[in-house]
């Protein structure tokens, strides 16, 4: 019995080191083409959903108003940032509110060399919280996503912030809000 139990673990042992010598058939050479890359992984502003509200990226992307913010927010980064849960208020400046500032600053900004200060500035139009405008009250003093804060005024129902930048509309988002304004915030380290 002792001498069978050997023979057949020897058999076993046998087979397993002629298994071992063999060229296992997917580790053999191939003059296939290797497989495609797969696609880089995408964020949450890639899945496509058009029956629900829409959250504060795609209001931005379906407002003719602002591409500019658009190529910025996408310049800098942060677009799957914004797509995120949230929830987030975003003071988002126009098309001509971007026309306000100095000749060549967009264009600078955009550069890969002004990423950094163009993350800080749309940061600082950006809380993390939802503001309805009748929460806006004067006076108040919000703290934005890039840590700095902005200063409420509230004067004859316009709502301004850091005498700069006035609310003229606002769309809900599925993660929060967009108050559309007419004014760039810049923060206070940029200026």
């Amino acid at each position: 019995m002792k001498r069978a139990s050997c023979f057949a673990c020897a058999s076993v042992l046998g087979l397993l080191l002629a298994a071992c010598g063999r060229e296992h058939p997917a580790s053999a050479p191939s003059s296939a083409t290797p497989p495609a890359a797969a696609p880089a992984p995408a964020g949450q502003a890639a899945v496509a959903d058009n029956e629900s509200q829409k959250d504060i990226v795609k209001v931005a992307v379906g407002s003719a108003a602002h591409s500019t913010l658009v190529t910025a927010v996408q310049a800098a980064g942060l677009v799957d940032v914004l797509a995120n849960t949230g929830p987030f208020t975003v003071f988002a400046p126009t098309n001509d509110a971007f026309k306000k500032l100095p000749v060549g600053t967009v264009e600078s900004l955009l550069k890969p060399a002004g990423r950094e200060t163009l993350r800080d500035i749309l940061q600082y139009h950006v809380a993390v919280a939802v503001y309805r405008p009748e929460m806006l009250k004067d006076g108040m003093t919000l703290n934005m996503a890039n840590g700095d804060n902005v200063k409420i005024s509230v004067k004859d129902g316009k709502i301004t912030l850091n005498g700069v930048a006035t609310v003229v509309g606002t769309v809900p988002a599925a993660n929060g809000i967009v108050h559309v304004v007419d004014g760039v915030l810049t923060p206070p380290g940029a200026r």
